[in-house]
């Protein structure tokens, strides 16, 4: 018996151990974020849809799409050409205490840097421990509050 208890202990002490704290996750969710545009400076569709849920939804100018399939087909006409018609990048990131839900949130730019607009994504942590996208929103620079 005192073996099992000894184990138990040291298994709830490891897992303290390797528990992230949020400032550890808001970090990682900053990082993810910042690859996932990096897909759109690369060209690179089948990235792009590898950071999204398959039940993500998407919120354009009052549009609404569904599934990760129906947002990848209306997002790949943006992928072609040589050059990315927009940019963007997280300047604000928070995360639940709880480390299963996340925001973040920033500029989108057109190719001369020009913001002319501002996403907001939320990020879920799934059981194997990948953060995807499963809520996208953006809005015109003008109409953000900011």
């Amino acid at each position: 018996m005192t073996q099992w208890m000894l184990c138990a202990v040291l298994l709830s002490l490891a897992g303290l151990v390797s528990a992230e704290t949020n400032a550890e996750l808001k970090e990682h969710v900053r990082r993810r974020e910042s690859a996932f545009a990096k897909t759109m400076a690369d060209r690179d569709l089948a990235g792009f849809t590898s950071f999204l849920s398959s039940e993500a939804v998407f919120i354009s100018n009052g549009r609404v799409l569904r599934g990760a399939k129906p947002v990848t087909d209306r997002w790949k006409s943006f992928f072609e050409g040589p050059q990315a018609p927009f940019s963007w990048e997280p300047d604000q990131v928070e995360v639940l205490e709880s480390g299963g839900l996340a925001m973040t949130s920033g500029p989108v730019r057109d190719p001369s840097g020009k913001q002319v607009g501002t996403f907001n994504s939320v990020w879920r942590r799934e059981s194997d421990g990948r953060w995807l996208i499963v809520l996208d929103n953006g809005c015109p620079s003008c109409n953000c509050g900011k």
